[in-house]
C-alpha cells in the first residue's frame, strides 16, 4: 500500500475509535445506592452521583422532573432533584450522547440507614411476634450492604435494592410500624456487622478530633503482619470463615471506608444506631463513649452535607455484663453504683446536646445473661413513634417520661418528668429502682409513690437526701410509665465518679 494512503487509513481508525463508544471513553456508571426497585427520600432534595466522560452532559429524569449537569475533569458529577412527595413508582433515566441508564420502577417516600453491630444485624426467623409481621407487610424495600472492609475511603460498594423486607429484626419491626403509621413506601439500607466498635465506623480524619482514635490507628498503621492478614482474608475465594470475619470487622476505620462512605451521601431522613456493646468492655471505655458519639455523628451529617440528618441511637437494655461478673458480684444486677452497662446508657445519652437526636429506651427490656434478646418488635416500635413525628403537628407520644428537675419538699426529693401524661406504673405498685444518697455517696433504696404527676422520693437511712438514680444498674426491675406504655428513662442526677475511678 502506498505510504500515503496508510498514512491516512490510520489517522480514520484513530478518529473512528475516538467515536466507538466504550472505546476509551469512561462509561456511564451510577453510584452503588441507585439500582431498579430503590426508594427515594421523599420532601427532601434528592441527591443523584456518579461518573461519566470527563466535561460530559448529562440529563437526570425522575418521573416529570429533569435535570441537566455535566461532568467534571475527572468524570465525577452530582444532580439535586427537587423534594417530591411520597409516591411511585416513577421511571429514572440518565442519559448522556451515547448512553443511557434507565429504572422503571422506583418509589418515593421514607428511607432510612440501619447501622450498628450484632443487635442491628440480628435475624427474625426465630422471633415469632416479628416473623408474624411478613405476611402483613407491604411497600418496604431493602438495600443490603455486603460486609466487607477496605483500608482507604472507597466509591463503590456491592448492595442492590430488592422488593422484600429487611433480614434484621430491628430493622424489619421498624420499617414495618412506619410503614404503618405513614402510609407511604419506607426504604432501609441496612449496613452492620457484629462485633464492630464504633471505631470501625469511623473515619481517619476523626483521629483529629480523638486521641483514642488517633492512637489506634497509629497502631493499626504500623502493624503491617494485620495488614498482611487482612490482604489475605480478603483475596479468599468462597465463603470466609468465622475467625477471619470477627477479625475483619473488630478494626478501626475499615468498615467505615467500605460499608458506609459509598453510600453518602445518599438522601435520607436519619440513621437508626444500634451499637455500644463492643465499645463498654472497661468504665473508661463507655466513658469515652460520651464523647465519641456525638463527634461521629456531627461527622456523619457532615458527610451527608445534610445539618438536619436524624440519628436514633438505641440504648442498650438490661444485662449482667462482664463487669459484674468478673467481680462476682452476679446476685446485685441493681446495684447503682457497680461497674454495668448503666453507663454506657448515660453516655448514650450525651449525643441529644446536639438536637435532632433520639434516644430510643430499652431499659424495661433485655435477658440477663444474653447479650443477644429476643424482645426487638418492641424496639421497632419505639424507634417507628420517634421517626413519624412531624414538625409543627399535633404529636402521638412517642417517649416515655424524661427528668426533667428534681426539687426538695422536707425531706423528701420530688421528681418533675417531661412526657409524664398518665404517669403510673405497670403493675399497680409504687415505682421501683429508685436510689437516694447524700454528699457521702452511699446509696440506699428509695420509698417512692406517684403523687400528681410527679415521683416522690424519701428514705429513712437519709435525713437529708441530695441525690438520686433511676434505674441505673445493670438488670433493673422496672415499672414506671407514661399513659402511652413507655418506659421511664434511666437517669442520675449526682456527679460521682465511676466505681473505677472512686
Amino acid at each position: 500500500m502506498h505510504r500515503g494512503c496508510t498514512k491516512w487509513l490510520f489517522l480514520v481508525l484513530l478518529i473512528s475509535a475516538l467515536f466507538v463508544p466504550g472505546s476509551g471513553a469512561q462509561k456511564l456508571r451510577l453510584a452503588s445506592p441507585f439500582t431498579e426497585h430503590m426508594v427515594l427520600q421523599r420532601d427532601r432534595p434528592i441527591n443523584i452521583w456518579g461518573e461519566a466522560e470527563a466535561y460530559q452532559q448529562l440529563k437526570v429524569k425522575l418521573g416529570e422532573d429533569s435535570l441537566s449537569v455535566v461532568a467534571d475533569a475527572n468524570g465525577y458529577w452530582q444532580a439535586v432533584l427537587s423534594p417530591m412527595p411520597a409516591g411511585g413508582p416513577f421511571e429514572f433515566s440518565v442519559q448522556c450522547v451515547d448512553q443511557e441508564i434507565r429504572m422503571r420502577d422506583v418509589l418515593v417516600g421514607e428511607v432510612w440507614i440501619c447501622s450498628g453491630q450484632s443487635n442491628m444485624q440480628m435475624g427474625y426467623q426465630q422471633i415469632p411476634d416479628i416473623k408474624a409481621l411478613e405476611p402483613l407487610a407491604c411497600n418496604i424495600r431493602t438495600f443490603k450492604v455486603q460486609q466487607s472492609v477496605a483500608f482507604k475511603e472507597q466509591k463503590y460498594l456491592e448492595g442492590t435494592w430488592e422488593t422484600k423486607n429487611p433480614p434484621s429484626a430491628v430493622a424489619f419491626a421498624f420499617a414495618y410500624h412506619l410503614q404503618e403509621f405513614l402510609d407511604v413506601p419506607v426504604g432501609i439500607m441496612l449496613t452492620s456487622w457484629g462485633s464492630s466498635s464504633i471505631e470501625g465506623w469511623m473515619p481517619r480524619d476523626m483521629t483529629e478530633k480523638l486521641p483514642h482514635f488517633k492512637r489506634l490507628m497509629n497502631d493499626f498503621d504500623s502493624d503491617m503482619a494485620k495488614h498482611t492478614r487482612i490482604d489475605s482474608i480478603l483475596s479468599k475465594k468462597g465463603k470466609r470463615t468465622t475467625k477471619d470475619d470477627i477479625y475483619l470487622r473488630t478494626q478501626p476505620n475499615i468498615l467505615y471506608n467500605a460499608m458506609l462512605h459509598p453510600l453518602a451521601p445518599y438522601s435520607c431522613r436519619g440513621i437508626v444506631w444500634y451499637q455500644g456493646e463492643a465499645n463498654s468492655k472497661t468504665i473508661e471505655g463507655m466513658q469515652q463513649y460520651g464523647t465519641t458519639l456525638p463527634l461521629w455523628i456531627e461527622r456523619i451529617r457532615t458527610e451527608w452535607k445534610n445539618n438536619q440528618l436524624e440519628v436514633m441511637a438505641v440504648m442498650l437494655p438490661g444485662f449482667e455484663n462482664p463487669l459484674i461478673r468478673k467481680n462476682k458480684q452476679p446476685d446485685k444486677l441493681e446495684l447503682p453504683d457497680l461497674p454495668s452497662w448503666a453507663w454506657m446508657r448515660e453516655a448514650q445519652c450525651q449525643a441529644l446536646d446536639l438536637g435532632g437526636t433520639h434516644i430510643i429506651t430499652t431499659i424495661d427490656l433485655g435477658e440477663t445473661r444474653n447479650i443477644h434478646p429476643k424482645d426487638k418488635l418492641p424496639i421497632g416500635q419505639r424507634l417507628a413513634l420517634v421517626a413519624q413525628q412531624k414538625p409543627g403537628k399535633k404529636k402521638q407520644e412517642a417517649q416515655g417520661p424524661i427528668i426533667n428537675r428534681v426539687t426538695i419538699k422536707n425531706n423528701k426529693l420530688v421528681l418533675h418528668f417531661d412526657n409524664a401524661k398518665g404517669l403510673q406504673t405497670i403493675d399497680g405498685t409504687d415505682p421501683k429502682a429508685f436510689w437516694l444518697a447524700d454528699q457521702s455517696g452511699d446509696w440506699y433504696k428509695a420509698n417512692s409513690k406517684i403523687k400528681g404527676g410527679k415521683v416522690e422520693l424519701g428514705c429513712h437511712q437519709l435525713e437529708r437526701p441530695l441525690y438520686v438514680r433511676y434505674a441505673f444498674s445493670a438488670m433493673p426491675e422496672v415499672n414506671l410509665i407514661n399513659g402511652a406504655g413507655l418506659p421511664a428513662r434511666p437517669f442520675r442526677t449526682d456527679l460521682f465518679l465511676p466505681p473505677a475511678n472512686k
